[in-house]
């Protein structure tokens, strides 16, 4: 995992942060090894998602990625791009609004592009909204967007 694009020292200077478009992720292949993958770990194993021959003659002419898939994705492409050097843990608080406006073709190429909406004091550190939206290469709606909730520990 290459290091991360935006570098803070501490948790208060996330405040700085708010309102500001962070850089772009490099692009994630979605092949159907990932998906079977998925479809194994949460015993979801929907023909849409598993079945390429079936799915060839189903309404986008291939399999295509979990919703949840493409939404697990977004905690480690964020990874990629925030890191605070004094903050000594982070946690997936939880989500504030989720949707799926796109379907994730297997075979697609996605990259996630996040902007901070907020940041907040918290008990022994620093929660914040960060707008994520995961695009797919070629596409014109995005596959999954989400207001994640993260907290950064002094």
């Amino acid at each position: 995992m290459p290091d991360a694009f935006v570098t803070r020292r501490s948790t208060a200077d996330l405040h700085d942060l708010v309102d500001v478009a962070l850089p772009t992720t490099e692009w994630v292949s979605i092949d159907q090894h990932r998906i079977d993958l998925f479809a194994d770990a949460t015993d979801d194993h929907q023909w849409i998602h598993v079945d390429p021959e079936r799915a060839a003659a189903g309404p986008y002419g291939k399999p295509i990625a979990h919703g949840y898939l493409s939404l697990s994705l977004i905690g480690p492409l964020f990874a990629r791009v925030l890191r605070v050097e004094d903050a000594s843990m982070v946690v997936n608080y939880g989500l504030d609004k989720v949707r799926f406006p796109a379907p994730l073709p297997e075979g697609s190429r996605v990259r996630l592009s996040s902007t901070l909406v907020s940041a907040a004091a918290v008990d022994g550190g620093v929660q914040i909204v960060v707008r994520a939206t995961l695009e797919v290469e070629g596409g014109t709606k995005p596959v999954c967007v989400a207001d994640a909730v993260y907290r950064y520990f002094d």
